[in-house]
């Protein structure tokens, strides 16, 4: 029996990807206005609606209305068509303010600093077996659908190409755990009507594929799945309504590893669902940099109201080149985990959340929890 593994994405146009991307945009002009701005951004799309609530504390004067409709037309929902475009859906905001009993114990907590947003854990993840430190399924489960938009944005070889698409990658591996082989493709994308589906696939392997997966990857023996219900033309929010939140396993390790259960679009970094869990990551790719490990997962687990973290917990999976305990109290010693010495960290309080929004938040150079500016440091600590 084979040894396999299946991680999925979706694109920028899946209704649910829609939803966090209105949420963390929303954040994101908040911030710029006023960095100190506490937001809690939840949003609901369906057929012709953006429904946009939730609690914000904020000096910021934001146009929700137009954020809405631009980041609409960005991903490009701009046809009568579809039935949710950016120029004639409706957006409604029911939108209050945070509450003063949640504030009190973020603004100063019981030992006088700033405490977590909210009780829970968290977990980070990595691992050797690609370059980004991520799942190889994931990897090339986002890797597909972030050039498959591009090549509907940016060309003209896939003029039929809509918004919404899913993917999904299945890896084998071999007995020295290793990635040997990529088993099964599935890729499902929205399309204009009276397209025929051997033409998609057709396009798919010949302009798609061999721009993201290795051909030695690849072989007679890999099962490409395209729309395989054979028609998709009905999709985006009037196909299936969309909620901010709702793929926290697209948005973080492709069913590896662990997850705390808490969402990240649409909330601040005060809210250590998101920024601890960035902070988890972090940690566990400077262990793995720093040759202390070929796999990791860290969870760091908060209560509300209280600075520091209730508990660190290290695992390695057998991996490590010291006691998993050992590199747990090194990462307490090395790492601030409070949610202020997180935010300054990363500098959280800037407008950087809209592009974690869709394709992941994990594994992509251009976030500062990616960085791997820790490993010296964690070495010596050891």
């Amino acid at each position: 029996m084979k040894n396999l593994f299946t991680s999925e994405s979706v694109s920028e146009g899946h209704p649910d990807k829609v939803a966090d991307q209105i949420s963390d945009t929303i954040l994101d002009a908040m911030l710029e206005q006023d960095p100190e701005s506490r937001v809690a951004v939840e949003t609901l799309v369906t057929t012709g609606l953006a429904l946009i609530s939730g609690e914000v504390t904020t000096e910021a004067y934001v146009d929700v209305q137009e954020i809405v409709r631009q980041v609409i037309r960005d991903i490009g929902y701009t046809k009568n068509s579809y039935r949710f475009d950016a120029d004639s859906c409706g957006v409604l905001t029911t939108i209050h303010q945070q509450s003063p009993d949640i504030a009190q114990g973020v603004d100063e907590g019981s030992d006088k600093k700033m405490g977590a947003g909210d009780q829970g854990m968290m977990f980070g993840y990595a691992t050797k077996e690609t370059d980004t430190y991520m799942p190889m399924s994931l990897q090339y489960s986002h890797d597909l659908l972030r050039k498959l938009a591009q090549i509907r944005k940016e060309t003209d070889l896939l003029p039929y190409l809509a918004p919404d698409s899913k993917s999904q990658v299945t890896v084998e591996y071999g007995e020295d755990g290793h990635p040997k082989h990529v088993d099964t493709i599935v890729i499902s994308t929205q399309h204009d009507e009276g397209i025929d589906q051997e033409v998609i696939k057709k396009d798919l392997k010949k302009h798609l594929l061999p721009q993201v997966i290795s051909e030695k990857l690849i072989d007679a023996e890999t099962v490409f799945h395209v729309n395989p219900t054979g028609k998709f033309v009905i999709g985006g929010p009037h196909g299936d309504t969309g909620l901010t939140g709702r793929k926290i396993i697209v948005d973080t390790y492709g069913g590896y590893g662990g997850h705390g259960g808490g969402a990240f679009s649409g909330k601040d970094p005060s809210k250590v669902d998101r920024s601890a869990a960035y902070a988890a990551r972090h940690i566990a790719k400077n262990i793995l940099a720093a040759d202390l490990a070929d796999e990791c997962i860290v969870q760091l687990a908060y209560a509300i109201g209280i600075s520091e973290p209730v508990s660190i917990n290290v695992n390695t999976y057998g991996t490590g080149r010291v006691e998993d305990v050992t590199l747990a109290n090194a990462v307490q010693k090395t790492f601030d985990l409070t949610p202020a010495g997180i935010i300054e960290r990363f500098d959280l309080k800037r407008p950087i959340y809209r592009k974690t929004a869709a394709y992941g938040h994990f594994g992509r150079d251009e976030f500062p929890w990616e960085q791997l500016d820790y490993t010296d440091k964690i070495a010596d600590a050891l």
